[in-house]
């Protein structure tokens, strides 16, 4: 119904219109009595207000008691209504199970017609979206084994729904993904992600991704139902929506231990991921970027196979390119993971230019609090492993003093085991540098401080140190030549 049609004739009469419809529920003639039922349904739809008006008016005993005996274009009608009223907020849900609809909506699920399946399975899927408690009351109807039997019907529109149930009963608690998985729903699931529709792709691999996300049992649940290397291929889908969720069901099972992410690196899952966030762009990329992430964070290995997956230059790109804060974040983030295990580890990312990035996004005061803790954590733990000294030397004219002191310690560990190094510092202007820096006596910057100099003769140290020229020039005024 339009908008506009509706703020013309409800806000003075809601009870009224809403009365007199409920009072057409009971006409003899069946398509007046389905007319009423999709008005009040599209009133229900359309905001919260004229559903909790449409409840208060008792007009859902009413369409329950007719759920049960109508024909299936009135039971369709029916269950549209529930669903318009039940989307809109738990209470409304509730009010929706407290008239006793649950069983007959279950009952619906078995009906002959898939339409009439199809409007059951929205209803059911709308309130049990809402919270743990409204989806354990769907669990308790009975409506779970009867979702997994209409994934298996011919009818993508019922599959799709039907899946989409299943993921918003799955969501809330292990204790209610764990019902799904038992009841047989993971294997139907993983054997649909064959089929071409993409709506259809998305909604399954959603409903796969709420099942693995709780415990590492219910992931290997997932796997264990072969859903590699089928998985993959949804990554290079068309639909952007089937690649993000298919990321998605990977970084929810890569997170959980360092075997099920050796799973998926042996797969070749952490290549296709990266493949993947090469071929798109936004949030597509989200859980893409988390999944390399929370595979490299486990262990050295892990994060090694990352490294050679070239996984490296892509979070960069994606640490440059993108103009969403909470993207760049989270690219950060796996890029500290990648980088914080060995200096082998460490030098993979600074080679690709990603830490004077990470620099100016901590330093600048337009990015988001949670993009400069996370930059910040990422150059700690990278330069703490960094003995690659070409990338930490721009940081000793740009790092702000708590950056500076990583960066120092750096060099202090370097340098007195490197000759090559150390004659590099000198030449590019690193020794002058850090003679410039103003430490506390005592702390822990000054013994980094220290240690650097101890790598040089002490006329060298002195020669770079503020003020000696002016000690110099002081001597020539002061030396008296000696006379022939």
């Amino acid at each position: 119904m339009h908008s506009l049609t509706m703020d013309f004739w409800l806000p003075n009469g809601q009870a009224g219109v809403i009365s007199l419809l409920r009072t057409l529920l009971l006409d003899v003639v069946p398509t007046i009595q389905q007319t009423a039922a999709l008005a009040l349904g599209r009133l229900a739809n359309y905001n919260d207000d004229l559903a909790e008006a449409v409840v208060k008016c008792d007009v859902l005993p009413q369409l329950v008691y007719s759920l049960a005996e109508q024909n299936c274009f009135y039971k369709k009608a029916a269950a549209f209504v529930l669903r318009a009223v039940g989307k809109h907020s738990p209470q409304l849900a509730q009010a929706i199970v407290d008239c006793g609809a649950l069983d007959t909506l279950v009952i619906c699920l078995e009906d002959f017609d898939p339409g009439v399946k199809e409007a059951a399975a929205w209803a059911l899927r709308y309130i049990a979206r809402h919270n743990a408690e409204l989806s354990q009351v769907v669990v308790d109807a009975g409506a779970v084994p009867l979702l997994v039997l209409c994934i298996q019907e011919p009818e993508i529109a019922l599959k799709r729904i039907a899946a989409s149930a299943l993921s918003d009963i799955a969501k809330h608690s292990p204790e209610l993904a764990q019902t799904v998985v038992d009841a047989g729903a993971v294997a139907h699931l993983v054997q649909m992600l064959l089929n071409p529709d993409a709506k259809l792709k998305h909604q399954i691999l959603s409903a796969l991704s709420q099942v693995s996300k709780h415990s590492v049992d219910l992931a290997e649940m997932v796997v264990e139902a072969e859903i590699f290397p089928v998985v993959l291929t949804c990554l290079k889908d068309k639909d952007e929506y089937v690649k993000e969720n298919a990321s998605t069901l990977i970084r929810e099972i890569a997170k959980h231990t360092p075997e099920l992410s050796q799973l998926v690196v042996n797969a070749g899952g952490v290549a296709a991921v990266i493949d993947c966030i090469g071929s798109c762009k936004g949030n597509t990329r989200l859980p893409g970027i988390m999944m390399l992430g929370y595979v490299a964070a486990h262990s050295e290995n892990l994060a090694m196979a990352v490294i050679i997956s070239k996984g490296v230059p892509q979070l960069s790109v994606c640490l440059s390119e993108e103009p969403e804060d909470h993207i760049k974040a989270a690219a950060a983030w796996a890029l500290g993971q990648i980088g914080r295990h060995t200096p082998e580890h460490a030098r993979a990312v600074a080679v690709t230019n990603t830490l004077p990035v990470l620099l100016s996004l901590y330093m600048s005061t337009e990015s988001s609090e949670d993009l400069q803790v996370k930059s910040k954590k990422a150059i700690k733990s990278i330069l703490q492993k960094c003995t690659y000294l070409p990338a930490l030397e721009p940081f000793l004219y740009d790092a702000p003093p708590n950056i500076l002191k990583h960066v120092v310690g750096q060099f202090s560990k370097v340098l007195p085991h490197d000759s090559k190094a150390r004659r590099l510092f000198v030449t590019s202007g690193g020794l002058k540098k850090v003679q410039e820096i103003k430490a506390e006596p005592g702390s822990l910057l000054q013994e980094y401080i220290n240690s650097i100099n101890n790598c040089y003769p002490e006329e060298i140290v002195r020669y770079y140190s503020p003020g000696y020229s002016d000690t110099l020039l002081q001597r020539v005024d002061s030396y008296q030549p000696l006379n022939n």
